[in-house]
């Protein structure tokens, strides 16, 4: 009995299992079966697509340990029962059916050294000749998300069939399982496809980097520099003073008269590095009911005109506080220059904008077309 024993404790240590784990029961959230050849993801049964990969649902992803498909992987590969791909099903649980799902563009798959790794699909309409030179384009882009997550790039390959746009590629990076769920690693996955579909060129937009922080991934920003379109701040402007006032319409007032507009985020910090800042934490500030209006209220008091399209938006991270984005569209050349009403001088604030500078350029606003006058 006790050889018995000892042979099945072996056994799960060999398969990755802690000692901890088989201490204390705890069972598997995934489990390979090689006797009937069949998975199990939380005691429900998943099955292939047709073409030998799994496909799971998304309910499986929060429910599953990523260490625990890392072993069934592996004990998979040495029976010679390895699926190609763990796919996850578009579709809810109450309309799962493996064979011929349509699947999501992250995918897990076991790598050649026995590590989990993702691979994402990404689309672009620029072609490259060689995988080696997509490569860095890639690992530049999403350099700083696999660095945050402990992951590594493995590879790029393209699809090497189509002969126009758009061209496919599929990107491989390796991921750390340790005490992370698979929805874990599904997010890490979809950073790197947003951050690639926000521009297959390499650099963000003003659009998609607003888009990004609306849509609750912030975090996709951070290890990237301010520029020409993106400027960020760890607090709130103070409005209750001129100094703060002056200080939001000046950083506004950048960006509308600049070429293609610009985005000021308000709740992240930077630290500085060669050549510049980077993001490089999110750090929430208040938000109460008047904050977007007592920033808009702010700038109208302070630059002249009022940016056409200006936008200002709270994205909640925690209850009562998160960021402040005030995103400013590409301005018509007829609109500037914006002017703001005041300077800050020696730690003093100034009213060097002539009264009859800012009365011309109202005199100019008013008769521009009526669609610049609607806010």
């Amino acid at each position: 009995m006790a050889a018995k024993v000892t042979a099945s404790l072996v056994r799960q240590l060999n398969h990755g299992r802690s000692f901890c784990e088989i201490l204390f029961f705890v069972p598997n959230t995934v489990s390979f079966d090689p006797r009937l050849g069949m998975w199990f993801f939380g005691g429900k049964r998943r099955y292939d697509d047709g073409s030998g990969s799994i496909v799971i649902t998304h309910s499986d992803l929060s429910a599953t340990k990523a260490a625990d498909l890392s072993r069934e992987l592996r004990k998979a590969r040495q029976l010679n029962w390895e699926p190609p791909a763990i796919l996850v099903d578009v579709a809810p649980e109450d309309q799962y059916w493996g064979k011929g799902a349509i699947v999501e563009p992250v995918t897990f798959t076991l790598h050649d050294d026995g590590k989990l790794a993702i691979e994402c699909d990404l689309t672009s309409h620029e072609y490259f000749d060689e995988d080696d030179e997509f490569f860095p384009l890639v690992e530049r882009l999403i350099g700083p998300l696999l660095q945050r997550t402990n992951s590594r790039l493995l590879s790029v390959a393209s699809d090497g069939g189509r002969p126009s746009a758009p061209y496919y590629y599929r990107v491989k990076f390796s991921v750390v399982t340790w005490g992370r769920n698979l929805h874990d690693l599904y997010q890490v996955g979809q950073g790197v496809k947003a951050i690639f579909d926000a521009s297959v060129t390499g650099e963000l937009t003003r659009e998609t980097a607003a888009d990004l922080v609306a849509g609750g991934r912030a975090d996709l920003l951070q290890g990237l520099p301010e520029g020409p379109w993106l400027d960020v701040k760890s607090q709130h402007y103070d409005l209750t003073t001129d100094r703060g006032k002056i200080s939001l319409a000046e950083a506004v007032s950048r960006f509308a008269n600049a070429e293609e507009g610009g985005i000021v985020i308000v709740g992240m910090d930077t630290k500085r590095v060669a050549g510049g800042e980077v993001i490089r934490s999110i750090k929430p500030v208040p938000i109460i009911g008047t904050t977007i209006r007592r920033y808009r209220q702010a700038i109208e008091s302070r630059l002249f005109p009022f940016p056409f399209g200006l936008e200002i938006t709270a994205v909640e991270i925690n209850p009562h506080e998160g960021l402040i984005i005030v995103s400013i569209p590409r301005q018509e050349e007829e609109l500037k220059p914006f002017l703001v009403h005041g300077a800050i001088v020696g730690g003093r604030t100034e009213a060097l904008t002539s009264a009859s500078s800012v009365e011309a350029a109202k005199t100019r606003f008013r008769l521009l077309p009526s669609k610049f006058t609607v806010r």
